[in-house]
């Protein structure tokens, strides 16, 4: 199975261990795996941001970077996200909608492809502790993946897991929301660390960069001992 890589931007600069770890995992249940070197962000703070017309520029280059993919895997449910809203975005765009429908119909999400179009639910991962699992928001409520990441973690030798306490609260990062409101964000990520504490787990884990970017920040800062990772280290952890 041939498999083209979208890392994003947050796992090219900050979290490279992490594109790493999805590497391995899927290559350990035989895909063939390709990384199309003209990728670059998805367009999403921009959009977000209400610059639509400027991000269309970024969206379409992904669109034609990917064109050939026989599938698209990334390890962020938000960026995956974004590739769903290409065809609402370029709706009407007689030449740019079909595309973008097309790369829209063949983009998965890490736990997602492993599940759904891999049907693996056991990696082989091996993690002693306790863990709780934070579910990002653009993630569970509107790419609809939920159960994948819960299968794969039980499926963890070794880890115990511990319902996270108000688990679908925001963590207050959101993109761009986390530096035009930022005291807020602060509040909704102090939160989000308390719930953590709550459950006595020795790892917090996640399937979004940004989320795992802005926990990871509050708990260090405030010297908590809780170890932030994404899924895809624990299922590649030996």
């Amino acid at each position: 199975m041939k498999v083209s890589l979208f890392v994003t931007c947050l796992v090219d600069m900050f979290q490279a261990n992490v594109g790493k770890d999805m590497v391995e995992v899927l290559e350990r249940f035989g895909c063939e795996l390709t990384f199309p070197q003209g990728q670059v962000c998805c367009g999403q703070p921009a959009y977000n941001s209400g610059y639509v017309e400027e991000s269309k520029a970024a969206m379409k280059n992904m669109i034609q970077t990917f064109e050939e993919a026989e599938y698209v895997v990334t390890p962020s449910g938000s960026c995956a996200t974004m590739f769903k809203e290409y065809p609402r975005i370029f709706k009407g765009d007689s030449e740019w909608e079909p595309r973008a429908e097309k790369l829209a119909g063949k983009t998965y999400e890490f736990t997602e492809f492993l599940v759904e179009v891999l049907q693996v639910e056991a990696t082989g991962a091996k993690l002693e502790g306790k863990a709780t699992y934070h579910p990002s928001c653009h993630m569970t409520r509107l790419l609809g993946v939920k159960d994948a990441p819960m299968k794969l973690l039980n499926e963890v030798e070794g880890l115990e897991l511990i319902t996270l306490p108000n688990a679908h609260n925001c963590c207050g990062f959101g993109g761009t929301f986390s530096v035009k409101m930022g005291p807020i964000s602060e509040q909704m990520v102090d939160e989000k660390v308390a719930s953590a504490e709550l459950t006595g787990a020795d790892y917090l884990i996640g399937a979004d960069c940004g989320c795992l970017m802005n926990i990871k920040g509050r708990m260090e800062r405030k010297g908590k001992p809780v170890r932030v990772m994404h899924i895809a280290e624990v299922l590649n952890s030996r």
